[in-house]
């Protein structure tokens, strides 16, 4: 039993899930950083010094200045920044994604190349012009095939 466990995790294609699932969720750290990062600060500026991070609704009633002492003081709250920074995370991963797709794809049309065409024609024996392969005489010189 122990052997067959092994050789079903040594099958090409479940290592190959291992390795997109380690890989997915570095490439997702590297997304998030920056668009929390990198991304976001400028748009905020640009948006009159928004930080997305504290947008939020707080439906206790009492007033927190940031995200971070509403959610310390437990109060409920609608964290519609942190959503918005999600989704452009999503959008991103869902981009680049797309692209590496499309990139895997070029490179298998180029890599297999088209299997020549059945012909449809042949040659007249006796006048040496192309005929259907289906011809019994040849519509040129009538000769019988």
């Amino acid at each position: 039993m122990l052997k067959e466990f092994r050789s079903f995790l040594m099958r090409g294609s479940v290592l190959d899930l291992a390795v997109a699932v380690v890989i997915g969720g570095a490439f997702g750290a590297i997304v998030t950083s920056f668009v929390k990062d990198i991304l976001m600060p400028p748009i905020g500026l640009l948006l009159g010094n928004v930080d997305f991070t504290n947008l939020f609704i707080n439906l206790s009633g009492t007033g927190y200045t940031t995200l971070a002492a509403a959610q310390e003081a437990g109060a409920a709250t609608l964290n519609y920044g942190v959503f918005i920074n999600t989704l452009i995370n999503f959008v991103i991963v869902a981009f680049a994604i797309f692209m590496v797709l499309k990139a895997v794809e070029r490179t298998k049309n180029q890599e297999a190349p088209a299997a020549p065409a059945e012909p449809t024609t042949k040659e007249c024996p006796y006048c040496i012009t192309q005929i259907s392969l289906k011809a019994t005489r040849c519509p040129n010189c009538t000769s019988q095939l």
